[in-house]
């Protein structure tokens, strides 16, 4: 297939391995992707206002958000060391095949998968009803209908963005983006000065203990990182993007952590804002949508639109930076053989993974239709928002385990190696398993979910860890079909791959 892609590629274009456009984006835009597809304006919109609710939590909920991200850099730290010595865009898939064998690696590559495929769902649907909200057609934002049709068109433009090639999608990313960042910075600048000018009723002075973490309860801090650690997900989506990227050893694991402190900054002023602005009870009261409420006081009409339009440019970036990575998963694992070549065709003009491409945009078109069409009070799909941290939490630890694993010869060897690429991800592996249990616990209670149980278990359950399950059965199928891939043994890291050039150590590969 990759002398295939190299015979037709275009006038110019350097090549991978793997037929993807080489140093076709820069470190800018590559930070940019890992930040567009958390969704900071739609995750906090989302997520503020049920994490302030969380008993215990109320004001720290920007404590909350400051202590989730704390795994997350640990994380981080795993995608920027085993970047460098692998440069696949398969990421987790590659990684965790070369340290932990190919049945973790493939499993852990369905995972990513399967997240990607259920958070579609409601991306599209929230960029679909901001898209009626914004133009103040209130029939059609809550018609099954017309938001079934939204979220189609809304998938299709997506995803032929990605499939028309890696430039066109980082130009989109960085408008969308710079458009997001700016009116939430307005609104968090506008409600503060409102809060010490006017003193509106129910606004609070900040206050710094807002953000310390241990004046909470472990019980309440334990609740409320469920919540707050999903608002990060998404930060990855550019590592996806390395054999893309310039420099692509070093630079994606650079942004990759990066991204999580621009996201942190973020994530800390606005919702430090916005309990200052209306105190917890109006967010509470408007916990699915609070950044549309609270722009109508702060801004006031016709600017209150521009709200609107944040969490419709974070919803749709996300929607296409969540097809990027998608593609390039299953695009490596046809690479390595583990799943049907056709997934490993490459464009050759646009030089993108065009049917993986494409079938991701059908599979998120199907999988949204089915859920909302069958279920127009959208349950279902709010429990599938729930279910799909499992997923999450899965090959985002495994990866923790995997950089330790991994490089485990080579961590004896220096203490900072020794801290940031081993006890470091590792204690983000543990962090993340545990979240796992507790959240698989708490969400088995009876009344946890928002539709009726199936079969005595709750909806979050059934999707979260059924998906998860479903992938065991097809990857034995795969296993009878592709045993060369299945009977690879794990590797370790070799000698010096720590110290030496991020080029020189990918080379070896």
């Amino acid at each position: 297939m990759a002398v295939v892609a190299e015979r037709m590629e275009p006038s110019g274009a350097l090549v991978g391995d793997k037929g993807l456009k080489r140093d076709a984006i820069g470190y800018l835009s590559n930070l940019v992707i890992g930040v567009a597809s958390t969704a900071p304006a739609y995750s906090l919109a989302a997520t503020l206002g049920f994490i302030v609710a969380v008993p215990g939590i109320a004001l720290h909920a920007p404590a909350v958000l400051l202590i989730s991200f704390l795994p997350i850099l640990l994380i981080a730290f795993g995608y920027k060391y085993l970047n460098r010595a692998d440069p696949d865009c398969g990421t987790i898939f590659s990684w965790g095949t070369r340290a932990l064998g190919p049945w973790f690696g493939w499993i852990n590559g369905w995972a990513l998968f399967v997240a990607d495929v259920i958070v579609m769902a409601s991306l599209a649907v929230v960029a679909s009803t901001y898209t009626y909200l914004l133009f103040d057609w209130n029939s059609a934002a809550n018609s099954t209908l017309a938001i079934l049709i939204g979220s189609t068109v809304w998938i299709a433009v997506m995803t032929w963005i990605c499939w028309r090639g890696i430039e066109l999608s980082a130009r989109v990313q960085q408008f969308l983006l710079a458009a997001e960042i700016a009116v939430l910075a307005l609104f968090a600048v506008v409600a503060i000065v409102k809060v010490y000018a006017n003193h509106p009723a129910g606004s609070l002075h900040l206050n710094a203990d807002w953000f310390n973490p241990f004046s909470l309860g472990f019980k309440a801090l334990a609740d409320g990182l469920l919540l707050g650690i999903f608002i990060y997900w998404g930060w990855d989506s550019g590592v996806s993007v390395n054999e893309e990227t310039e420099s692509s050893a070093e630079a994606p694991g650079r942004a990759a952590v990066v991204s999580t402190l621009v996201l942190l900054g973020i994530y800390l002023v606005v919702s430090a804002a916005a309990q200052s602005y209306a105190g917890t009870a109006p967010l509470i009261a408007n916990s699915s949508d609070v950044l549309r409420v609270l722009g109508t006081k702060v801004f006031g009409s016709p600017w209150d639109k521009l709200l609107i339009i944040a969490v419709l440019t974070s919803a749709s970036a996300s929607t296409q930076t969540t097809i990027l990575p998608t593609a390039r998963t299953t695009l490596s694992m046809a690479r390595w053989k583990s799943i049907p070549p056709i997934f490993g065709h490459i464009h050759p003009r646009y030089l993108t993974p065009d049917f993986s491409t494409i079938a991701m945009g059908a599979l998120s078109t199907a999988f949204t239709l089915l859920l909302v069409g069958f279920n127009s009070s959208q349950d279902v799909l709010n429990d599938s928002i729930t279910a799909l941290g499992f997923a999450i939490l899965f090959y985002y630890g495994f990866t923790g385990l995997t950089c330790a694993v991994y490089f485990r010869r080579e961590l004896v060897k220096s203490f900072k190696h020794f801290l940031l690429a081993g006890v470091l991800p590792l204690i983000g592996f543990a962090v993340m398993a545990w979240i796992f249990v507790k959240a698989f616990v708490d969400y088995s209670q009876a009344g946890a979910g928002y539709s009726h149980p199936l079969l005595g278990i709750q909806v979050p359950i059934v999707i979260g860890i059924g998906s998860l399950l479903l992938g065991i059965p097809l990857m034995l199928l795969c296993a009878l079909k592709y045993r060369e891939f299945f009977s690879r043994k794990p590797e370790v890291a070799p000698a010096g791959s720590l110290d030496a050039e991020p080029e020189s150590v990918a080379a070896r590969f």
